[in-house]
């Protein structure tokens, strides 16, 4: 066609946007629309379909005409530009009428629901997060039927123009802290939101520090606990990925799986849990303290041992230690980068070689190989990605100390990280939350899963207007199903 609505010019220069003329006895009608964003059938089908049918229709009976939900009339070019971006259909009546109809007929093309990829569980649901907006949402909304969830939606990016939905129950969550996140989304400023591990890394409340303050899963029904417990959930679009805040440390060496376990089994493997990650973070550096400092302190049950096992080896403890590190950190690091089945290959036949390899070479010794090796299988028992691998780089600030200065370096690290936790916070809320400040009513499900009958009331310091989940004098009558 020779014409077309003046706010089209610019779209015209690319290939994939179409404008078509309809021509009716009076003035045609204008159609454009992005070939690359809409459903070719939903197109023919109820919009063109209609328009060779009813040709004379003004522009409000064809907007009560068209059988589609999502449609609206707007005058503003911007409006109108942004909807064709997101696959709507423009039909406009006339070059001077700016009037527009906007019809959505985008196309959907993303994967189905699946089970999780990263936090697969045994027990509980077996459903995950896509890259859909609108899917993740009606996931959310299917296990939460309230009116009172709340789904506020921005866009941020000034190129990927992505949309943002903030999640909350009203009369549960918190005013401050949903006012707080909305703040800071709205005022993030940046041209590309690909991902939101994006969003999470500029919302949080301390950038520069390698803990992470809000957490990220892929598991819907995590989010609803979450979202029922008082916090706020943060989705985007094109992300498979939901995080939530505020969040305490506690939470991220916390399975949503140990729910799901009657509740003594579920304290087990929590204390386990938590104990692997202290092995995992105090093991080399104690190494490397003992051998070069304290070296009197060995037992002598161990001391033939560790002898025996060194004797070959020209390198002090701290060089042994970080040579051992960093193979295990190449090996993980190209397991991850692999393809799945090579990947699994590397790991595991990696390893064996070069560790073999290591102790024959006398690079390193059996005893500091066994130590590394279990301080590496301690790590992954974190169920949060982000705070396994704030552990894995913790490990060489507690090295580095435990040569300079022995023990008293290994304490004096350990205290460096004690006071930072002690100044962190999420959305405002104290990280260390209910250690510090002591709150001696919530310390339950801290440490250990409580039963169910302790959860009476929410966490007090997520500061819920409704604090009260259920009567706990109705908890008394009858026993818990865990219990």
């Amino acid at each position: 066609m020779n014409s077309a609505p003046p706010i089209w010019k610019d779209l015209k220069e690319s290939l994939d946007f179409v404008c078509y003329e309809h021509q009716t006895k009076s003035e045609p009608y204008y159609i454009g629309y992005f070939t690359t964003l809409v459903d070719s059938q939903v197109l023919h089908r109820d919009i063109l379909g209609r328009l060779t049918q009813d040709s004379n229709s003004s522009l409000d009976d064809l907007y009560n005409l068209i059988p589609i939900a999502e449609k609206e009339i707007s005058c503003d070019s911007k409006i109108i530009e942004n909807k064709l971006l997101r696959g709507y259909v423009a039909v406009q009546h006339g070059l001077h009428n700016h009037h527009t109809i906007l019809f959505k007929a985008a196309i959907f093309e993303g994967r189905k629901v699946t089970v999780p990829q990263v936090e697969f569980t045994v027990e509980g649901a077996k459903d995950a997060f896509v890259e859909s907006l609108d899917i993740n949402l009606n996931l959310i909304r299917k296990r939460i039927p309230l009116p009172e969830l709340r789904i506020k939606e921005s866009t941020l990016g000034s190129v990927s123009k992505t949309k943002v939905a903030i999640c909350y129950i009203e009369g549960i969550t918190n005013e401050q802290y949903v006012n707080t996140c909305i703040q800071r989304i709205e005022d993030v400023e940046f041209d590309m939101i690909p991902d939101i591990t994006l969003l999470q890394q500029m919302i949080e409340d301390n950038s520069n520090s390698i803990f992470p303050q809000t957490v990220g899963t892929e598991r819907p029904d995590y989010v609803s606990w979450a979202l029922a417990s008082g916090q706020i959930c943060v989705l985007i679009d094109g992300s498979p990925t939901a995080v939530f805040a505020p969040v305490n440390l506690g939470i991220f060496f916390t399975s949503y799986e140990d729910y799901f376990l009657p509740w003594m089994i579920g304290s087990i493997l929590r204390g386990i849990r938590m104990s692997s990650v202290v092995f995992s973070i105090f093991a080399t550096p104690l190494y490397v303290a003992v051998l070069t400092y304290h070296g009197q302190g060995i037992s002598n049950i161990f001391l033939p041992t560790i002898i025996s096992s060194r004797l070959y080896v020209p390198f002090p403890p701290v060089v042994e230690v970080l040579i051992m590190e960093l193979v295990i950190e190449l090996l993980r690091e190209a397991g991850a980068r692999l393809p799945s089945k090579i990947g699994q290959t590397i790991g595991i036949v990696g390893g064996i070689v070069l560790g073999t390899a290591a102790v024959e070479a006398s690079l390193t010794s059996n005893f500091l190989l066994m130590i590394v090796a279990l301080s590496a299988l301690a790590s992954f028992t974190t169920p949060i990605f982000r705070m396994s691998a704030t552990i894995r780089v913790l490990r060489f600030p507690f090295i580095f100390a435990a040569q300079l200065w022995g023990i008293l370096g290994v304490f004096i690290c350990t205290l460096a990280v004690v006071t930072h936790l002690l100044r962190l916070t999420s959305l405002g809320m104290p990280y260390l939350v209910p250690f510090y400040p002591f709150r001696i009513t919530n310390i339950y499900d801290s440490i250990v899963r409580s039963p169910y009958s302790q959860f009476h009331h929410r966490f007090s310091f997520f500061r819920s207007p409704a604090p009260v989940r259920f009567n706990k004098k109705n908890a008394k009558l009858k026993k818990d199903i865990d219990e």
